[in-house]
């Protein structure tokens, strides 16, 4: 994940899950905790749910700051 994408879900971390659960309407707000540190496990938790490769959820992420 890219610092660039930390940054912005540390300040709008509300609108980005929105967003993410608009994407993968299967996540819960469990799913999507953020705890700042642990990026990796969020990615992981969003591809156990989903199905979708790392890659995938990462370049999603990435999306959302552009």
């Amino acid at each position: 994940m890219s610092k660039a994408w930390e940054d912005k879900a540390k300040g709008n971390w509300n609108i980005a899950k929105g967003k993410i659960k608009q994407k993968w309407g299967e996540l819960t707000d469990d799913d999507l905790d953020y705890v700042e540190g642990k990026e990796d496990e969020l990615v992981g938790r969003i591809q156990k749910r989903t199905g979708e490769t790392k890659e995938k959820v990462n370049e999603y992420l990435n999306d959302l700051i552009n």
